[in-house]
């Protein structure tokens, strides 16, 4: 469920709320979105992990009690494949559920009852964390890839990716030099539940190999015995 009270060009930031309880995320989704922020509401784990591993958020809401899976173990799952930040909340105060919540990759975690307020602050620290990180280019070796301009170059030449390609492409690089198995690739570029066979990666990585390393050009994309693959300059 989105919230689309506010125009595209007023907007903060695309944000997923998973929370079960729905008078409060609709309370949430409602003051949000007056602060400016464009909304998609979960009402369990299972379908909060889907959206946030199948869509692109600048940040997670995250309930920790909550059906068919527990925000911990959403939480932990997104981080395989994801750094988006994530505010664990919940109404459990003590100091083992805070560190459960941030050692299953949270950045933040807030307890229930909380000022709107408060939360609006934690947003904003965390989206300009992210925003000071951000690059318009990430360039391995002398390949270039623009990931908003959706562009990718191999010296000066411009390379024509499809879609699931250049989210593939672009994974790798966001994780370099890391080993990602074929598994954590299947479910960030083609979501959690796919019910393909892991063969689907390699093919899309030979067509990447392809396109991206022919002729002459250094190989960047590595096979790693045993476990998937990394690029590396």
């Amino acid at each position: 469920m989105r919230c689309t009270e506010l125009a595209t060009s007023d907007r903060k930031g695309h944000l997923l709320l998973v929370e079960d309880e729905r008078n409060f995320a609709r309370y949430l989704q409602l003051e949000l979105a007056n602060e400016g922020y464009e909304i998609d509401l979960a009402y369990s784990g299972t379908t909060g992990l889907q959206e946030a591993l199948e869509k692109d958020f600048d940040l997670i809401l995250l309930d920790v009690m909550l059906p068919g899976l527990s925000g911990t173990e959403v939480c932990r799952r997104i981080r395989e494949v994801s750094e988006v930040p994530i505010i664990m909340l919940s109404a459990r105060s003590e100091v083992p559920d805070k560190v459960a919540g941030l050692d299953s990759g949270a950045n933040d975690y807030l307890t229930k009852p909380f000022a709107i307020e408060e939360l609006f602050a934690r947003i904003r620290v965390l989206l300009r964390k992210t925003q000071d990180v951000e690059t318009d280019e990430i360039k391995i070796d002398t390949l270039t890839i623009q990931p908003h301009a959706r562009r990718v170059f191999r010296g000066q030449e411009e390379i024509s990716l499809t879609p699931r390609e250049f989210e593939l492409l672009l994974f790798l690089a966001n994780h370099l030099e890391q080993a990602l198995s074929r598994e954590q690739l299947l479910s960030a570029v083609w979501g959690f539940d796919f019910m393909g066979n892991t063969n689907v990666v390699d093919v899309y990585i030979r067509y990447l190999r392809n396109k991206i390393e022919s002729g002459d050009a250094k190989k960047l994309i590595h096979t790693v015995r045993g476990i998937g693959y990394t690029i590396r300059a």
